[in-house]
Order: C-alpha cells, then sequence, then structure tokens
C-alpha cells in the first residue's frame, strides 16, 4: 500500500530532524493528524488549547533552541489564529513553519464553508515563502524549502495543504522536464566582513575616548568576545531587551536593559559616548541613541539588511557576530585611560542601590519590583525566563539580574500580549530538566495564558523534571497601557477600558493540580517564592501587585511631565496612590535608602 501525501510529511519532517509540532486539530488537516498519530512514536504532537499559543510556542522553541520550530492548524479558523504568534517570531527574526489545512480543492472558489484565500492571508507573514500543495509529488519540494527558507532566512514561512490532497498517495516527482526535484538540509554559513572593513572599523574604535557598546540577542554566541572587545577598549556595555541574557548583569560595566524599560546608566552611556559599537541589534528607539552624527558609529548584524537602519553607522559589518568579533580583536587596541568605563561602573553600582530602594518601598498591597528583586537571586542558575509584555516587561528588565547560564527571552518587535506562558512551556519541552518562570500580567493571563495552564497541567507527566512556575502579577488593571494614557496623552485613566475582572489565579491553578500560592502581603513574598521554588510540580504564584508603582522611563522629558501633570489635574480615578508610588521611586532616584 503507497504511502499518503500526509505520511511523506510526516517522514520528511523526521528527515529534518523535527522532534515535535505544537498545534490543533480541525477537519482541514485530519489527514496530517491520522498521519502523525500513526508516527506518534517519532515525531510528538502537542496540543496546545489555542493555535495561537502553537504559533508563540513555535516560535519560543525556536528561540530557546536554535531550530525550526512547527506549528499546525485547520483551514480557515484555526489558519487565522496562528498569525499573532506568526506575527511575532518574523518580527524577531526566528524560524518558523506553519502547515495549515485547506478545503478540497474542488471546492477552492466557491465561497465554501471555512474556506479562507490562505495565500493571501499568509502573505506578508511569511512573504519569504508561502505555497499550496496542489499535486502529491508537490510536497516533497515545499517543505525542503520552507524548511530550508525559515532557517537561511530565520524568518517564517508557510505550507498550504488542501483536505483532499492530504489523502492522496504520495508521489515521488517524475524525473521530466517542469518538475522539481529537492534534498534535506541546510549548514549555516560563516560570514565575516573583509579585511579592509575590519581594519577601518578597528581604526575607528581606536580613536574612541568613550566607547559604547550595544549588543541584542544576535549577539548571544558571541559573550566572551564581547566581553573582551569591552575590557581591551574600556567601554560599558548596554543590552537590548532581546538580549537581556547575552551578559550576565554581574559584570560591573554592563549598565542593563536599554530603553522605555531600561536604566539610567545605559541611557547615560548612549548620552555621553562619543564612539559606539552595535552588534546583533535593531533596538528601535532613536531617542535613547546618541544624536544623530553625535558619535562615530560601527555596526555588526548578519542581516544586511538592518546594517545602517536605526542609526547611521560610519562603518556597518555584515557577519556573525562570534566570528567577527574574533576577526576584530586582534586589531583593537587596548586604552590605557581607564577613566570611562571606572565612571561607567560607579554609575552602576549607584543604579543597583536604586532599584533595591524602589524594591523595599511600601506598597498597596504588594510591591511588584520586591516580587521581582527578591525572586531574582532565588532564582537557580540554569532558570528560563519568560515574561509577557506590559508593566511585567519593566521589572523583568530591571529588577532581575541575569546570571552565566540562563535563558530569557519575551515578545520584541511586536510587543504583542500572551507570548509569555507558550514561550515557558515552549522552553520545558526542549529543556526538560530546567524550570522555566513565566512572568506574566493579569491582562495577558485572561487573554491567553489561563488555556496555557491546561496545556501544562495535561503534559506535566511527560516532564522528567516537574518543575514549572507561572508568576502573575494580579493588579487588576492593564497597567502599562493605563501609564501610557496618562504619560503620553496627558489622559486620566479609562476605566471601561483598563480595569481587568478580578480573578483568582491560585485557585484555579489548584483546580487544574497546580500548587498555588497567594501573595497578598509584603510578609508573603519571601515565604511564597521559596514556597514557590521548592515546589516539584507546577506552581502558580499570585500576586496582588499595586498598579500605581510607576514604570519609570530611566529619563523624564519635559513633555512626560507635563502630561502626567495634566493627567492628575483632571482627577485620575487613582490619583494619590500614583503620588505617593511615584514620589517614593523619584526620590530613590537622587537618594537610594
Amino acid at each position: 500500500m503507497s504511502k499518503s501525501v500526509s505520511d511523506f510529511l510526516v517522514e520528511r519532517l523526521q528527515a529534518w530532524k523535527i522532534k515535535r509540532i505544537y498545534g490543533y486539530p480541525g477537519d482541514g488537516i485530519n489527514g496530517v493528524m491520522g498521519a502523525l498519530n500513526r508516527a506518534k512514536d517519532k515525531i510528538e504532537f502537542i496540543q496546545t488549547q489555542h493555535e495561537e499559543n502553537a504559533a508563540f510556542m513555535a516560535c519560543g522553541h525556536a528561540k530557546f533552541t536554535g531550530e525550526v520550530g512547527i506549528c499546525m492548524s485547520t483551514s480557515g479558523p484555526g489558519a487565522i489564529h496562528l498569525l499573532n504568534g506568526l506575527y511575532d517570531a518574523k518580527l524577531d527574526h526566528q524560524p518558523v513553519v506553519a502547515i495549515v489545512g485547506q478545503q478540497a480543492r474542488a471546492s477552492l472558489g466557491g465561497d465554501y464553508q471555512q474556506e479562507v484565500d490562505l495565500i493571501s492571508l499568509f502573505k506578508d507573514v511569511a512573504h519569504e515563502y508561502v505555497h499550496m500543495c496542489t499535486e502529491p509529488s508537490q510536497i516533497k519540494h515545499l517543505i525542503d524549502r520552507a524548511i530550508r527558507i525559515a532557517k537561511s532566512n530565520r524568518t517564517v514561512t508557510c505550507v498550504i495543504i488542501p483536505n483532499d490532497v492530504q489523502e492522496l498517495a504520495f508521489e515521488e516527482p517524475a524525473k521530466m522536464h517542469g518538475t522539481v526535484h529537492s534534498g534535506l538540509g541546510y549548514n549555516e554559513p560563516e560570514i565575516v566582513p573583509h579585511f579592509t572593513d575590519l581594519q577601518n572599523a578597528a581604526d575607528l574604535l581606536n580613536k574612541g575616548e568613550k566607547v559604547a557598546m550595544l549588543v541584542g540577542v544576535g549577539a548571544a554566541n558571541a559573550a566572551d568576545e564581547v566581553l573582551e572587545v569591552a575590557e581591551i577598549l574600556g567601554a560599558g556595555v548596554a543590552k537590548a531587551l532581546l538580549g537581556k541574557a547575552v551578559l550576565p548583569d554581574d559584570i560591573p560595566f554592563v549598565t542593563g536593559s536599554i530603553g522605555l524599560l531600561g536604566t539610567k546608566p545605559s541611557y547615560d552611556l548612549m548620552m555621553e559616548c562619543d564612539t559606539l559599537l552595535m552588534i546583533g541589534t535593531s533596538f528601535p528607539y532613536s531617542e535613547f541613541l546618541p544624536k544623530d552624527g553625535k558619535v562615530k558609529a560601527v555596526q555588526i548584524d548578519i542581516d544586511g539588511r538592518m546594517l545602517g537602519l536605526r542609526y547611521p553607522t560610519d562603518i556597518n559589518l555584515q557577519g556573525d557576530s562570534r566570528k567577527t568579533l574574533q576577526a576584530l580583536l586582534p586589531l583593537l587596541k587596548r586604552k590605557k585611560d581607564r577613566s570611562w568605563q571606572e565612571k561607567i561602573i560607579k554609575e552602576v553600582e549607584r543604579w543597583w542601590k536604586i532599584a533595591e530602594a524602589r524594591a523595599m518601598n511600601t506598597a498597596n498591597p504588594v510591591n511588584p519590583q520586591r516580587v521581582f528583586w527578591e525572586l531574582s537571586s532565588r532564582m537557580p542558575d540554569d532558570v528560563i525566563l519568560t515574561a509577557d509584555s506590559g508593566s511585567t516587561a519593566s521589572w523583568f528588565a530591571r529588577d532581575l539580574k541575569i546570571r552565566k547560564g540562563m535563558k530569557a527571552s519575551l515578545s520584541g518587535n511586536l510587543a504583542t500580549m500572551c507570548p509569555g506562558v507558550p514561550y515557558a512551556i515552549a522552553a520545558k519541552f526542549a529543556f526538560p530538566d530546567r524550570l522555566p518562570i513565566a512572568l506574566v500580567g493579569d491582562g495577558a493571563m485572561q487573554m491567553l495564558g489561563i488555556n496555557g495552564m491546561i496545556t501544562i497541567a495535561a503534559n506535566r507527566k511527560k516532564w522528567s523534571d516537574p518543575r514549572f512556575m507561572i508568576l502573575v502579577l494580579n493588579n487588576g488593571d492593564l497597567n502599562m497601557v493605563s501609564w501610557e494614557q496618562r504619560i503620553m496623552e496627558g489622559d486620566t485613566k479609562f476605566k471601561d477600558s483598563q480595569d481587568v475582572p478580578q480573578f483568582n489565579y491560585a485557585a484555579y491553578g489548584q483546580l487544574l493540580g497546580f500548587e498555588g500560592i497567594r501573595i497578598e502581603k509584603e510578609d508573603d513574598i519571601i515565604p511564597g517564592l521559596e514556597q514557590a521554588l521548592k515546589a516539584q510540580r507546577p506552581v502558580i504564584v499570585d500576586v496582588l501587585s499595586d498598579p500605581n508603582v510607576p514604570p519609570l522611563p530611566p529619563h523624564i522629558t519635559f513633555k512626560q511631565m507635563k502630561d502626567f501633570t495634566s493627567a492628575l489635574a483632571k482627577g485620575d480615578s487613582d490619583f494619590w496612590g500614583m503620588i505617593k508610588q511615584t514620589y517614593k521611586d523619584v526620590v530613590d532616584t537622587y537618594m537610594p535608602h
């Protein structure tokens, strides 16, 4: 009996060393589901409770492993649900392949039930490769090219398979004119710039007296080289948010995160430097970079399209971060004057005192900064951290000190809600012996996170180590947007849009077999976190946090002060709470207690 297109598809995925698929079934993809059932001892299918979670998990898998992530859905509504997670992968340059069902070929163009023009639907998010299989022998090169292009271009691709094609007998492409004969395998090349360009970059960096470095996730494979460059040049190193885990935070001249969620030392580093070296980052906020033309700048990036995009750099080096820095290092000269780096080290020391002081301020009922600060020193060295967008990302960026060996990520360029929990699930499947911690706000939990908890409960017995932690900031508010309404628009909080319904996440977790811990006051913080970190099953920590603790930017502009004052003058519903908490944190900026 000949194998079906679906059986060949699954075999081909195995040949590409795909171990796991995240998805949700439906009649548009039933043929492939049958093939996965027949091959379940060779490739794992994870039912995700929502297709958006499936796409986020595929993206998280790619981020934490460097491998291609695979997600799968049925036709029509299932395919539509994938889009947000796929855009997250696209904008963060992650290799993800979406395999999507479609209605039978004969029905297409007839306004059939669940018929959606999927090629057009995915044409933007998967524009580098999206195709529909209309003939059995075609599936071979469609899968080969989708995976190879996803890997080589670090992007999203999509293969659409009508349900009637899924059931047809697979045929090898005939050896004749008009057919395609593809093969397996892709090895990333070593890309290094020309020596002349490296020498020019070294000359520029050697002339600089106040060198700043900005690293992103593209420098993740080059931590040792980044540190060596910083040591030679006497530089300070700031980290873009996606690059938080590139370097440990216990290195004295590492200034931490940059941007709206960043630190003051990172802001000062950029404003006061005379030379900038950017490595593997597409950090987008120009107001946190030096003024155009003020400094000399070098950029290193594997993707030539990203060079000279965020700052008018003088020298652009296309290449792998590690290999490029290794080639650059022998050309650099050690700076004798270390006063610039010594100044940076003093500012970083002071910043951590400010962060601690802010964390120790009382709040009503719990200061979220204190929760993250206390968690930071208690996390295991091999923890995998994920965070959601919103004010949660502020405390993730500022209050958690990364140590060597940790992994961390969140949605970068899309900055979407909801990936915190599915990223952590993907991390747990990829590294079952490590503890993932998802740091999530109550808005994201109600939107999609509680669906992810069901996935965790259903799969926890598969993991050799049952530990899994979700920490929810339960403040009843879509907090970051509430602050943005005040600071960016000068408006008061719009309660109808911003208030989040009350929900007991700890109790819900207990219904699913989680250990549920509720932190309701300051005295609960340390014992609650220690109990959670000792738990030998999935645990959810429900923190009743104060929404009026301000996620202060490292630099406050006159317009931001004016708009915030305007919001207060209009009678914001949280007037006194904001005044009290903002006053405490501003005072700590100048006099950390």
